[in-house]
């Protein structure tokens, strides 16, 4: 037994009564029906963004379109683990994701097997989104996700589908209270067969409905024993990717999903009884898509900035660990920069960083924002920054 995100019980062995009729109990399972008129005005409008937001980063130069795809892969890891309580290194993410694909950068960090494996899973999903998704593919990200076998203090059945009952409840022990329980695992193997059928398919259903669709769907199987949250939303990446014809995204549904995870567990137990009409999850999903891409669009004007930052500053001298420090200002370091976080950050000596700040100073890239001197003082980018030498 442990704590879910949502501050639920997983069960692998349930006692509780089941008191209601669950979505995949009903004859009609799998035929999903929503509301057309309802989701219609919603689809288009995530459509008209998606195509609005490839054009803008298609105008750009190649290397503004790798950071912005590497920062929101990023993001996209993290997230996706911290919906389920788990949170991870930025800086390993981005590292592994870089070695990756082959966009080494200055300050990379050795990533942990906890960091690697949600990375290969995500870039498999969207890296290779065109291949067909498989029992053995899924297998293989599940045992990337748990390389020890262990989820926490429990030994688990890795690269394979559940063994046992599967339930999430509430309350104190014996008034627990059931709000889904999954199917029986001697019925997982056929519907992830009808399942995984259906995701490959060729048909006329919208590929970003179908991610929709798709993630609901994997969800009220629950496959696995753990981690099922996390392969959902990275089957919904890979149809995403489809959607796009791009294995490049530039925003992250992760990252809004986690901003409303209330509403996220909320959405998905509400449907989980019902008939097959999942008008509200879709209209949930697709509002939730249209505003991460609609944040990605904000994001953009700070990737802009850096890439203009970087021309301006394209013949000035600059060591490595000068760049890495003001690439961490561009992208908006937590709290003050002072001398003794730069040494620690660039792991160099209080002298030598001081030395490297005095030299931005001199070239007008840095300026001190507190004259009182001593501890007190930190150092921020001049508003001419992206200008060489001083204004």
């Amino acid at each position: 037994m442990k704590y879910a995100a949502n501050m639920l019980y997983i069960c692998r062995k349930p006692n509780p009564v089941q008191m209601a009729k669950y979505i995949y109990e009903y004859d009609q399972w799998p035929q999903f029906i929503w509301d057309e008129a309802a989701i219609t005005l919603i689809l288009g409008k995530v459509r008209l963004l998606q195509g609005k937001i490839l054009g803008q980063m298609g105008a750009l130069g190649f290397s503004v379109r790798e950071e912005s795809f590497l920062t929101t892969l990023t993001l996209d890891v993290v997230k996706t683990s911290e919906i389920e309580g788990e949170r991870l290194n930025y800086e390993q993410v981005r590292s592994s994701i870089s070695r990756r694909l082959g966009m080494e950068y200055a300050g990379m960090v050795h990533a942990g097997r906890d960091v690697e494996g949600v990375v290969e899973m995500m870039l498999d999903a969207t890296q290779n989104y065109l291949a067909p998704l498989d029992q053995e593919r899924l297998f293989g990200w599940h045992a990337a996700l748990f390389p020890t076998g262990w989820s926490g203090m429990h030994r688990i059945n890795t690269g394979s589908y559940r063994k046992g009952e599967m339930q999430v409840v509430s309350g104190a022990m014996g008034k627990e209270r059931v709000h889904f329980q999954a199917p029986p695992p001697d019925r997982v193997p056929i519907e992830m067969e009808r399942f995984l059928a259906w995701f490959n398919a060729e048909n006329s259903l919208d590929p970003v409905l179908k991610s929709a669709i798709a993630h609901f769907w994997f969800i009220i199987i629950h496959p696995f024993d753990d981690c099922n949250g996390r392969i959902a939303r990275a089957i919904s990446d890979m149809m995403l990717a489809r959607s796009e014809e791009s294995h490049q995204r530039y925003y992250s549904l992760s990252n809004q999903i986690f901003t409303e995870k209330k509403g996220y567990y909320e959405i998905l137990k509400k449907a989980q009884p019902s008939t097959g009409n999942i008008t509200e999850w879709l209209s949930w999903y697709l509002h939730c898509l249209n505003l991460s891409i609609e944040t990605a669009e904000k994001a953009l004007e700070r990737v802009l900035h850096k890439a203009a930052f970087w021309d301006k500053q394209r013949e000035t001298l600059l060591n490595q660990r000068q760049r890495l420090m003001l690439n961490k200002l561009l992208d908006g370091l937590d709290g003050k920069m002072k001398s003794s976080k730069w040494a620690k950050i660039a792991k160099c000596s209080s002298d030598t960083a001081l030395r490297d700040i005095k030299d931005l100073i001199d070239k007008g890239i840095l300026e001190q924002q507190d004259t009182a001197g001593g501890r007190s003082t930190n150092y921020v980018l001049t508003p001419s920054g992206t200008e060489n030498g001083k204004p």
